[in-house]
């Protein structure tokens, strides 16, 4: 046990403090001390970030609206892209009607319809969430459709004889054999999601404040020790999305399969 958690846990404690050497050597090496708040040492983010009461607290506060919004995003994601899917598997005509348009939504750039956005839901909360599906629903989309159409034609020959209606191949086949699918396409998304969130925030610049306004803010007053504190809140929140995801996903999955080792 520990020598598998050794394996686990050792590299990337390696590579922090690989990073972390790198830092300081760039900062206190190739940058002179007026040009140091480029890159600030580490020990200096840390001061700054998490041991000022006020500046965690505003830090926090940021995280946890951020949250929220990737929250509302995931799940309206969701609803809308796994119901999207299973629509599409119903016949090969509404495939091919739904999915150009699934394809549009992921490769438009989200800032070239953030003025549209604004006007449609205004500059808070609801926008935000908004750009949260847009950027997060296309992998929702292909990876559940994909799950509904890879079952084993025999096991649909088998519902077939036994005269099972399309309802009940939905419900008792397909969708059960998608589930992995499903969850590869929501920890893509719960990532996305946070992304989201934050490139929302960046832009609707009222309501209370997210991670993407602290960041805008800190860029703006060069405040490059406070920057990558919230930078690593940002990292924290999409790590934390991915593996709750992850872990709800194996816990549901876990008699399906084997992980790889």
């Amino acid at each position: 046990m520990s020598r598998r958690l050794a394996r686990v846990v050792l590299p990337p404690l390696v590579a922090l403090g690989l990073f972390v050497g790198l830092a300081y050597l760039v900062s206190y090496v190739f940058l002179s001390p007026s040009r140091r708040f480029l890159l600030p040492p580490p020990h200096d983010v840390v001061a700054h970030s998490f041991f000022r009461g006020a500046n965690l607290h505003e830090q926090l506060n940021a995280t946890w609206d951020t949250a929220k919004v990737s929250i509302a995003g995931i799940v309206i994601a969701f609803v809308i892209g796994a119901t999207i899917a299973i629509v599409m598997s119903q016949a090969k005509w509404i495939e091919r009607a739904l999915y150009p348009y699934a394809v549009i939504v992921q490769v438009t750039p989200i800032l070239a319809i953030v003025p549209l956005i604004a006007l449609w839901f205004g500059y808070n909360f609801t926008a935000r969430v908004v750009v949260c599906v847009l950027i997060s629903i296309f992998p929702i989309i292909t990876n559940t459709l994909f799950g509904l159409l890879r079952v084993d034609p025999n096991l649909h020959d088998l519902f077939t004889l036994h005269r099972a209606s399309r309802f009940e191949r939905l419900v008792k086949l397909q969708l059960p054999h998608a589930i992995p699918d499903i969850f590869v396409g929501l920890r893509i998304a719960a990532g996305l999601s946070v992304i989201g969130a934050i490139v929302g925030e960046f832009f609707f610049r009222q309501g209370t404040p997210g991670l993407g306004r602290l960041l805008d803010q800190y860029r703006a007053f060069l405040e490059t020790d406070l920057l990558m504190g919230a930078l690593f809140w940002a990292c924290f929140l999409g790590i934390v999305s991915f593996a709750a995801v992850g872990f709800v996903g194996r816990r549901l999955t876990r008699n399906w399969y084997e992980e790889g080792r």
